[in-house]
């Protein structure tokens, strides 16, 4: 099984993006961020996703200890093959629907959609995949350092040139 985490050299241009745009914010307060939706700052999301996703680090630094606030803009049809993280995740739907399912492999049938709003909590170790069907943007707090571990090391996008899509 292959692990995949946030590096500092990973994030480092997308960051200092983020950071440029807060630092107006953080200049009051070394806890106060303050991200306006005009001022959100995506860039692609990370080679341990399947490609197509989009990301923005709202707060944090995923590749460290720490609380870490971000967003994840999926393309129509996109899917994230079973995998689980050492973390627990805490996902909100900001727009579109987000199917979710706790299971070893991606069964669309046995998934739950959340809609706009919607709120799930994802203890650490726990198997589980998504998918959406139309363009969705969601929002994931954790506690940092982000990683990430393949349930099917063939579905993992760094080892594979899988598509997005299936």
């Amino acid at each position: 099984m292959r692990v995949s985490r946030f590096t500092t050299s990973t994030f480092a241009s997308l960051l200092i993006g983020v950071l440029a745009a807060a630092t107006p914010a953080l200049a009051q307060e070394a806890h106060h961020v303050v991200v306006p939706p005009d001022k959100v700052q995506w860039g692609p999301a990370p080679p341990f996703l399947p490609p197509g996703a989009q990301i923005a680090v709202l707060e944090g630094n995923p590749a460290e200890k720490g609380s870490v606030t971000l967003r994840l803009k999926f393309p129509a049809n996109y899917v994230i093959p079973a995998h689980w993280h050492t973390m627990a995740e805490r996902v909100t739907v900001l727009s579109g629907t987000f199917n979710i399912g706790a299971a070893d492999t991606v069964d669309r049938s046995a998934s739950q959609a959340l809609g706009v709003g919607g709120f799930v909590s994802l203890p650490s170790k726990m198997h589980h995949y998504a998918w959406v069907k139309t363009p969705t943007v969601v929002q994931v707090m954790l506690e940092g350092p982000f990683d990430i571990f393949y349930v099917h090391a063939n579905e993992d996008p760094q080892k594979t040139a899988a598509p997005a899509t299936k």
